[in-house]
């Protein structure tokens, strides 16, 4: 069992306590339940489900696992120790850690506990820190660490418990409950006595607990398949209690609220825990801790003023557990009231007990050390973040350009068209049908006099087929993931019979980049890919995916890593987009379904296969923003819903919820109608296009925003508890957010039907209506106006919002147009904001080609200062820009005395101002026009 607390900032203390147990280790059309297991038909979720009924039920319960208080060592910051379970010893001991046990099925499998999810997940934060100290007691041991030491640790020996401190108050307990739980390795004999060969030693059977079916432990089937399980039984579970927290929220992917909902009683209570098991789900269902196509197993807990965290490290099959304790106060206490303790419980099919925990205590503090430990989100292409025009399956090349000249013929910006499978040649990938796509060269060609790409599908899944190079190397060279029985898995995907890729074998990393090169795959530099079906998607295995004993890399049973999985393929797609022609370096884009923590690093996810009805269009603003507060926010949904056809309010609705999304893609199936938005009609494509400029006109405050994301961790979108974490009232808020440090509050129409929406306003600040200025003010719901064709969307007084206000068809045919800066006044009569940019495609940025701007408007001046540090290219890349500036100024909520003696000056130079009174509850407002300022310079405008 390993336990890490990365604080914040830079300060780290690792705990690894070592136990006796443990491993020592440095098609269809809409779900089907019966297609994936509930905790009860899962043996191991039932089995400690059962153990922490049995714990409840018991007053005496205590936890059977005591840490032996003469093998603690401490040394620079590392605290070890041996944790002896008390009762039913079997001995999971140094035997299985060198291999020394027989597994069933003569099975050559590993026989230790999977100990290599740090590899793939971790990239730092896990310095140990050498000013903490320890000191023991009898009954316990205290570790202090962190900023001015307010973080401890309080390990109690018997039984074995951990309370986490910060400012001498505790905030996260581990065994509360004493729900820790090691499924020792034990072989499976015949209840009669054992039959004692000479010289062996005698074989003790195991006890079977009350009540619990053997069973389970062994052999379990499930959809007509059988999982042979030859290392037997051998989950781990923790209770990990979060005293004083109300709301917790994180481990994605479930379609639900933002708030985490109950599991075992209470109101609107789930029956089941949620799962953590990536899974082709077909149309999943609303409101449901069923698992989905990702996992990312870190929580958050958030209380006033104070926020919290951990991350479960751990790659099997995981379920979590949700109890909401209600404790009642003595009224006669200053403590009048009640408070409420969330009580999870955490259980893993295999592998080990490894626990990160993250004390705050902000929001920001929380996600910047888990951005830390596993990796901020990758700075994409800024083409990514425009709009992604997609469906399956566009059918030719010349379909592809057809649709390319009338985005541009009704103006209509797109940066980036898509194709599905069809546009293989019989589904075998790195290939092009030669009667559809007779020229792919021609085609991507087209698309890049507008400077627009192509994003082609490949899925992990290779075609079994004769005169097949792909499969032929797959095989001849052994890079495939193998069956139980060591040979080569075959099973069934969109091309038929299939091999997978098994992306753990770094000699199938290094094989898949060389598929990529120009001269093995016939594409362009503007080709991009979608990552697909990496779950793995297995249409006739076990619930929809591969089967658990089947065997990767280094013998590895994929029931241990099963949710790395899709990271995997995605790290050897991205390695293999770095570099597809000697010397032309380039940012991957890469889309993936499947993810793990660490997969921000990668590229980009969305939300799967959801439908056009208004409640999946509502479902996505809460998965969208769960997954950015868990380190992933380059997030988005299917606009306009995969399946089905959306009525055309909907669709308009879904384009300007889209106009939100960090990751913006229409999308539809193969048999839905074809929905481009010039095919709407009027209103409809009108109101679209208008959604769609107005995220080509908000890509500077956009990619500043993801910049932000990638060197500290911070969500793009922000729920309101992350921005104001003493607002009790809205912690559960998930249908409205503000854009990165924008101030830009937005709660697009998500109902069918609306013409308005309540905003909440947390704060006493005066918020503006982008569109047309009109003021609120005072904390709470305002009502603002939603016909069709309008976005709710306020500006948050005190900030300055760059933007681009020239239509173009593509983002990069915005490179060198000028900017708009809008200044917004708020109640101090002051405002700030920052530009981040850079070249948009290259990794330049890293040796300092970028700009970097803060933008402060006080006392009547708006200046300009430099945030950046210089580097080897800054100059060059200065250079490159001195001629792109600043077209406007507009300044929202001037002072009533700009109407009649207002001027600016600029470098000495007087130039005029336009002002425009208030008009009933619109706010006064002024622009400056072409104040002849450059955007990568210093300069101050004086009003």
């Amino acid at each position: 069992m390993r336990v890490s607390s990365p604080p914040s900032y830079q300060w780290t203390a690792l705990f690894v306590l070592l136990s006796a147990f443990c491993t020592l280790f440095t098609p269809a059309v809409s779900v089907k339940y019966e297609n994936f297991k509930t905790c009860d038909q899962a043996g191991f979720c039932k089995r400690n489900r059962a153990y922490a009924d049995e714990a409840a039920a018991t007053s005496s319960w205590k936890a059977p696992f005591a840490l032996a208080p003469d093998t603690l060592s401490w040394k620079n910051g590392q605290l070890k120790g041996t944790i002896l379970k008390t009762i039913n010893t079997i001995g999971e001991t140094e035997k299985r850690q060198k291999g020394e046990i027989e597994l069933r099925h003569n099975s050559k499998v590993r026989k230790e506990r999977y100990n290599e999810v740090e590899s793939w997940a971790i990239v730092g934060g896990l310095g140990l820190s050498r000013n903490a100290a320890e000191s023991r007691d009898a009954e316990k041991t205290t570790v202090t660490y962190g900023p001015d030491g307010k973080f401890e640790a309080v390990i109690t020996f018997a039984p074995f418990g951990i309370d986490f401190k910060r400012d001498s108050a505790t905030q996260i307990k581990f065994n509360d409950r004493g729900l820790i739980n090691i499924e020792q390795w034990r072989p499976k004999i015949d209840r009669g006595v054992p039959e004692k060969k000479e010289g062996e030693e005698e074989t003790p059977v195991p006890e079977v607990p009350a009540g619990e079916d053997e069973s389970t432990w062994w052999d379990e089937s499930f959809g007509g398949q059988t999982d042979s399980k030859p290392k037997g039984p051998e989950s781990v579970s923790l209770d990990i209690t979060f005293p004083g927290y109300e709301h917790v929220f994180g481990i994605p992917e479930h379609a639900g609220p933002l708030s985490l909902r109950e599991t075992r009683g209470g109101t609107g209570a789930h029956t089941d825990p949620y799962r953590l098991y990536n899974a082709d789900v077909f149309e999943y269902i609303m409101d449901s801790s069923m698992t989905l196509y990702g996992a990312i197993p870190f929580m958050q807990a958030q209380k006033k003023d104070s926020t919290v965290g951990v991350f479960w490290m751990n790659a099997a099959e995981t379920w979590i557990d949700i109890i909401k304790e209600k404790e009642a106060h003595n009224p006669l206490s200053l403590g009048i009231g009640s408070k409420t303790d969330t009580k999870t419980h955490w259980f893993s099919e295999s592998g080990l007990i490894d626990v990160f925990v993250f004390l705050g205590p902000t929001p920001k503090d929380v996600t910047k050390a888990y951005g830390e430990l596993t990796g901020y989100t990758q700075l994409p292409q800024e083409f990514a973040i425009a709009y992604h025009q997609c469906r399956w399956n566009y059918n030719s090349d010349e379909d592809v350009k057809d649709v390319d000249r009338k985005m541009s013929k009704h103006q209509i910006p797109y940066d980036v068209i898509w194709l599905d499978i069809e546009y293989t040649d019989e589904k075998k990938y790195f290939t092009w049908d030669p009667l559809t796509f007779t020229n792919p060269i021609g085609m991507l060609e087209q698309l890049d006099k507008s400077d627009r790409k192509l994003v082609a599908i490949i899925d992990p899944h290779i075609k079994n087929t004769d005169n097949y190079p792909v499969v032929s190397e797959l095989k001849s060279k052994d890079l495939a993931v193998h069956n139980k029985d060591g040979n080569i898995y075959e099973g069934w995907c969109w091309p038929g019979s299939s091999h997978w890729i098994d992306c753990f074998n770094p000699a199938a990393i290094k094989w898949w980049i060389g598929l990529f090169k120009y001269s093995a795959f016939t594409s362009l530099p503007n080709l991009f890919i979608w990552n697909d079906m990496n779950e793995p998607s297995v249409f006739n295995g076990p619930e929809t995916t591969m089967p658990k004993d089947n065997i990767h890399h280094d013998n590895w049973e994929h029931r241990d890593v099963h949710n790395l999985n899709g990271l995997t393929f995605v790290n050897a797609t991205y390695q293999a987009m770095l570099e597809r022609k000697k010397g032309e370096i380039r940012r991957p884009f890469v889309l993936t379904r499947s993810f793990y923590a660490g997969s921000q690093r990668m590229g980009a996810m969305w939300t799967g296969d959801n439908q056009a009805n208004w409640d999946h269009l509502a479902a996505g603003f809460p998965m969208i923003i769960n997954n950015g507060i868990s380190g992933f926010p380059f997030a988005g949904a299917d606009v306009g819903g995969f399946f089905g056809n959306p009525e055309k309010d909907l669709l308009t609705r879904w384009y300007q919820a889209g106009a939100f999304y960090p990751f913006f893609r229409g999308h539809a199936h193969i048999d839905t109608r074809r929905r481009e938005p010039y095919l709407a009609g009027e209103p409809y494509t009108g109101i679209i296009t208008q959604a769609l400029r107005l995220r080509y006109a908000l890509l500077p405050a956009w990619y500043t925003a993801f910049h932000e994301a990638s060197v500290n961790g911070t969500p793009i979108l922000r729920p309101h508890y992350f921005v104001y974490p003493s607002d009790e009232s809205a912690f559960a808020i998930d249908d409205q957010f503000f854009v990165g440090s924008t101030g830009l509050l937005a709660k697009p129409v998500v109902t069918e039907g609306a013409t308005s929406v309540d905003i909440y306003i947390p704060d006493s600040e005066v918020y503006y209506d982008y569109f047309d200025f009109e003021k609120y003010q005072g904390q709470g719901h305002k009502t603002v106006q939603a016909p069709l064709e309008k976005i709710p969307l306020l500006m948050q007084g005190g900030h300055i919002i760059p933007r681009k206000d020239r239509p173009r068809r593509s983002s990069g045919l915005m490179k060198w147009d000028p900017y708009t800066l809008v200044v917004v006044l708020g109640n101090e009569g002051t405002a700030s904001g920052k530009l981040y940019v850079d070249d948009g495609e290259t990794f330049d940025y890293q040796t300092g080609a970028f700009i970097h701007r803060s933008f402060n408007f006080k006392n009547g001046v708006l200046a300009s200062s430099n945030l950046g540090t210089k580097g080897k290219l800054t100059d060059k890349y200065i250079k490159t820009m001195k001629n792109v500036g600043v077209e406007r100024v507009v300044i929202v909520g001037a002072p009533k005395e700009w109407a009649s003696k207002a001027s600016v000056k600029v470098g000495g130079a007087e130039a005029g101002i336009e002002f425009h009174a208030e008009e009933g509850g619109k706010a006064a407002w002024a622009v400056v026009k072409n104040p002849k300022v450059a955007i990568g310079e210093d300069w101050k405008i004086e009003f």
